[in-house]
This record gives structure tokens, sequence and C-alpha cells, in this order.
């Protein structure tokens, strides 16, 4: 009974995301615009954090859709926060958005003054901003929305031209493939959606050393110039395509990546 466990003296209700967690089962969510109509009977302004947030309809990208800032707004949310990062795509930041008062209340806290954003940020949260002002051109133009919404087969085509020189570069103790694989979306919001992707694998042909060879190529792979990092699983490193922009500049470190070889 969420109305029964408000008492007289509580100065704020508050809806906090699942951030970086499902819970899944028989389970109900009390809605945003209940806790807000809840909050505006009992006189108790309504404080909704939305983690990741998204200023935008993901499902329209093709992803599962997130609540966005907008929707939290409809919903009656006194006060609303969320990153700057994450699914919002800039600097890492978080937002305080709502009723001028409240907001307010939030700039004179002793607090504000050690957590406020240095002039880099801003300047970076600006630029990532305008871009929204263009939402024709977003999925484009936002790094973080470009490679979420990338087409497999673009990703395919891509590891196809990079494998041999890979598999140059790793030599015979590795066998290099092209390996369909899930991107995992993350940044809180959607800890466990993927998406389709593509991948580069590498593979120890010595199971008995394939574990220490597969660390040591993890650290060679670090110590080329522009750092490359995948991740170990099922006894081979992915190098998942979605969250490489620079075909061109991976290609022409494989020589690097040959001579870091133990």
């Amino acid at each position: 009974d969420y109305e029964g466990a408000i008492g007289q003296d509580t100065g704020l209700l508050m809806k906090v995301h699942t951030s970086n967690f499902v819970i899944q089962g028989f389970t109900h969510e009390v809605a945003a615009s209940e806790l807000a109509a809840l909050g505006k009977a009992r006189g108790v302004p309504f404080f909704d954090d939305l983690g990741s947030g998204t200023l935008v309809d993901l499902s329209l990208y093709g992803l599962k859709r997130e609540r966005t800032v907008q929707d939290a707004v409809k919903d009656g949310a006194d006060i609303v926060t969320f990153s700057g990062d994450k699914l919002l795509g800039g600097p890492q930041a978080g937002f305080v958005v709502g009723r001028r008062d409240l907001v307010r209340a939030c700039a004179k806290n002793p607090m504000k003054r050690a957590l406020r954003l240095d002039k880099v940020r801003l300047a970076a949260l600006e630029a990532t901003l305008r871009l929204y002002r263009d939402p024709d051109r977003l999925a484009a133009s936002l790094p973080t929305l470009a490679m979420l919404t990338r087409p497999v087969g673009a990703l395919r085509a891509m590891a196809e031209r990079l494998a041999p020189g890979l598999q140059q570069a790793l030599g015979p103790r590795f066998c290099v493939a092209v390996a369909a694989c899930a991107s995992q979306i993350g940044s809180g919001a959607l800890p466990l959606e993927t998406i389709a992707s593509s991948a580069l694998t590498a593979t120890p042909g010595d199971k008995k050393t394939g574990g220490r060879l597969l660390e040591a190529l993890t650290q060679s792979l670090r110590a080329i110039p522009i750092p490359v990092i995948g991740r170990i699983a099922d006894g081979a490193l992915i190098l998942d395509m979605r969250t490489l922009d620079d075909e061109a500049a991976f290609a022409a470190q494989l020589p690097d990546l040959r001579q870091a070889q133990p």
C-alpha cells in the first residue's frame, strides 16, 4: 500500500529507475502518473529519477522504447533527474529539471558548488543538446545513437574486410573468423537489451595455453597507439564491430599489434 506509506511529515515522493537490473515475474510497477496524482493530493513534490534518460523515442530507431524526459514531465513529475551521458550521448553529468522553485532550492544547496560542472563539460553538453534540434539527422550526428542503429550488414562487411589483416597480425597461434554476436546496450536503462551485430573473433589454436594467450592478446591490443578493447567469451576474444568507428585507423595499426605480440 504505497499510499499508506506516505506520512504527514514526508517531504518528498520519489520514483527511482531500476538502473542496471531487471525485475521479472509476477511484479507490478506503480505508474508515475499515479504517484504524481498522489503527491498532488497530499501536497508532496513528486521526484521522478529516470536514470539514463533520453530525449527521443528509441522505438523510432528499432530499439526498445524507454520513457523520455518529456514523458516524465507529462506524467506530472515536479522534479526529473537523468544522466547527461549514457542514452543522451553527452559527457558524464546529471540533469535536474522541473518546477522552478524546486530547481532553485537544489541550486542553493551547499553541495551544488562541489558538484557543479566545469566549462569543458558544459560546452560538451551544449554541443550534444544542439544535435537534438535537428531530429531528422540525429541518428547520424549523435555518436551514441549512430552506433546503436548501425545495420548488421555493414558491420559484417567491415569485419570481413579486416579479418585477413588481423589474421596476419596474430599469426598461426590464433584462428580469426567473422561471427554473429549481440551488442549489449546497457546504459543503466536497458541492462539486458541486445542488438544483433557482427564481430571478429580470435580463437587460440592450443586449448591448453589458450587462456594465457588470450590474456596476452588483450594486453597487446591495449598497448598499440589507439587501444582496442574487446571481450573474452567462449574461449575467444570478441571484437564487436558496432563500436568501431574508424576502420582505416584500426587496419593501419595492425602491424603495431604484430610487433606487440609476445
